[in-house]
């Protein structure tokens, strides 16, 4: 790591378990506190608080499924004092509560998070195309819709699908409430080759960039490119289910969510505007 935000971001990794104070982690960086607080933000799109509290509950998620830790041993681990803090925090982050998430590892999951209903007059749709990385082979993807940068609870909308090795695949996300999102995919890739499951490798995308803005009965268009995960980018809190690729692929024809749908008459409704708007960094 050879960066200031990569710095702080390690340390931050190697002592979860401290109290770890702003000014503690703006030294690591070899910065001034303000100027650090400027620089993570326009990186990692969290202040570095926030990131800090994610890294906390994502190894809490870590430990809770591979280790045999009590809840209470696990709330120590990652500097929570307080075992209902710890509760509170990391039920409102993930989604379901520390003890239901080791019974939902241990039994294999669940199926898709639970949205939350948003009070919002209307909705849109999101769609677009998702692509892979050259040398991966078949994805299995999560994309959901979020309030922040972070892969985290609630997710306003989401949707799994696949997508084939070599070519961009359609998607569409509905019932999107209308208004401002980060659009956040989290992916499972296979290897080429003959032992394709031999390395499968974790992807995201959607990470950082500016949100996309939902318009009530309208289309907005977002190309996701996915990609390994760097270090700054914030941890996946969220509890998702095991996303396993497939091994074959039949490509859907064409990507219906850019078209005009209809509505509950039947007659043809206009698709309104149709918004470009990247869904991944630029290069």
């Amino acid at each position: 790591m050879d960066t200031a935000v990569d710095r702080a971001i390690e340390c931050m990794r190697e002592h979860h378990g401290e109290p770890l104070a702003l000014a503690r982690i703006a030294e690591s960086a070899l910065l001034s506190r303000f100027y650090f607080t400027r620089l993570f933000k326009e990186e990692t799109g969290l202040t570095p608080g926030r990131f800090l509290a994610a890294v906390r509950i994502h190894e809490a998620k870590r430990l809770i499924e591979m280790t045999s830790m009590s809840i209470t041993e696990v709330s120590c681990a990652v500097g929570y004092n307080s075992i209902g803090s710890f509760t509170n925090y990391f039920t409102a982050s993930v989604g379901v509560s520390p003890s239901r998430f080791r019974r939902q590892a241990r039994d294999g999951g669940e199926g898709l998070p639970a949205t939350e209903s948003v009070p919002q007059p209307g909705q849109g749709t999101v769609g677009g195309t998702v692509s892979l990385p050259e040398g991966h082979g078949n994805a299995r993807v999560f994309l959901g819709a979020f309030a922040t940068p972070v892969v985290q609870h609630p997710c306003v909308a989401s949707a799994v699908f696949d997508v084939p090795s070599g070519r961009p695949s359609c998607y569409s996300l509905k019932n999107v409430p209308e208004g401002t999102w980060h659009l956040l995919a989290v992916a499972v890739a296979d290897a080429l080759g003959p032992d394709r499951t031999a390395r499968r490798t974790p992807l995201v995308g959607g990470r950082g960039v500016t949100p996309v803005t939902v318009t009530a009965d309208g289309v907005t268009s977002a190309a996701v490119r996915l990609r390994p995960s760097r270090p700054t980018d914030p941890p996946v809190l969220l509890a998702l289910p095991e996303l396993v690729p497939p091994v074959t692929f039949v490509p859907p024809p064409g990507c219906p969510s850019t078209a005009p749908g209809q509505g509950a008459d039947g007659r043809r409704q206009a698709a309104g505007h149709l918004r470009l708007v990247s869904a991944a960094p630029v290069p």
